[in-house]
């Protein structure tokens, strides 16, 4: 069976290409099927992950994964958010998003709580009622300054006090294996074996 990623990012579609190979779930990205990136309007990470399924799906005839994900800050009303990515600006890199962030947070106290979410989708076709959704939340505190040169995003500011470090300062393997989107993707693996088992 063959899924398109609703992404062009190569990171995700090599990471998730690997977890399915043994399922038999072949994945190519949107952008090797000339697909364009759907307009992300959602007001919710599984609104807009939906978005992007149906969209790959319905322009390639295929199955589709799309996710989203972000950081929520419940100090700054759930801020990023769903713009987390955009935060600073929709040509922002993540120097700018964290500048903001740490601006923003000025007048909060020190280390306010703070959760990454990932919603992993799959639809099996662009108006499939039931799709799977593999969801999951990592849970952490800001810092003022950044630390550690791994990672991406909001990763040197995200601070996880049982590990007394930020996930920036994570080897990549433990990092993939506890964060929001690691854990998004072992539950909708799980549901996707479930499913492809109860086939006859």
């Amino acid at each position: 069976m063959n899924i398109v990623l609703a992404s062009g990012n190569r990171g995700k579609l090599t990471e998730l290409a690997a977890l399915l190979a043994p399922l038999g779930i072949g994945l190519q990205s949107q952008a090797e099927l000339g697909v364009e990136p759907a307009p992300e309007v959602g007001l919710t990470f599984v609104e807009n992950a939906l978005d992007k399924a149906r969209h790959a799906s319905r322009l390639t005839g295929l199955p589709a994964i799309a996710d989203d994900s972000g950081l929520v800050v419940p100090a700054l009303g759930g801020a990023p958010g769903i713009r987390s990515a955009r935060y600073a600006g929709d040509d922002a890199d993540d120097q700018a998003n964290n500048a903001k962030l740490i601006g923003a947070l000025a007048g909060a106290g020190p280390n306010p709580d703070a959760h990454y979410y990932c919603a992993l989708v799959y639809l099996r076709h662009p108006e499939d009622p039931a799709p799977l959704i593999g969801t999951a939340r990592w849970h952490g505190t800001i810092l003022r300054e950044p630390r550690g040169s791994g990672g991406f995003g909001y990763d040197p500011l995200f601070y996880l006090p049982a590990l007394g470090c930020t996930a920036a300062e994570m080897a990549a393997a433990d990092k993939n294996r506890l964060s929001h989107r690691g854990r998004a993707v072992a539950a909708l693996i799980e549901a996707l074996r479930g499913e492809l088992a109860a086939q006859p």
